[in-house]
């Protein structure tokens, strides 16, 4: 019945340091849409934000910041990915550690955005 993931949704309390740190240190594309909406844009999908307090309706019951905990593949090798967080001084919680992932084994590292959701950030293993 379901094929894919077409978007979520983020809640934010601080919309200038999360487009900061989905587009500036994750490399998403900001896109503006409707009646400026903004959106995180990567590969086939997007993240849809909200700011607390002037969520879009119709929204989820309880809409907060930081209850989300959202796997990404990287689209370079991860050990990429960790100097380009470590050149920017953003902390890594754990990793890289091995996962099981949707399809495949993966490797992951783990840190949290600006509303402490937590990001792992992952490469498939072969």
């Amino acid at each position: 019945m379901i094929d894919h993931l077409d978007h979520l949704v983020l809640t934010t309390a601080n919309e200038a340091d999360c487009v900061h740190f989905y587009v500036e240190l994750l490399g998403m594309k900001l896109e503006t849409f409707g009646s400026g909406r903004k959106a995180f844009r990567f590969g086939n999908q997007k993240i849809n934000l909200h700011v607390k307090g002037h969520e879009f309706e119709p929204k989820a019951h309880t809409p907060v910041p930081g209850a989300l905990d959202l796997c990404f593949i990287a689209s370079i090798p991860l050990d990429r990915v960790i100097s380009a967080l470590k050149a920017q001084s953003v902390p890594i919680l754990e990793g890289p550690v091995m996962r099981t992932g949707a399809t495949a084994r993966i490797r992951s590292i783990y840190l949290r955005d600006p509303d402490l959701n937590l990001i792992e950030i992952s490469e498939l293993v072969a």
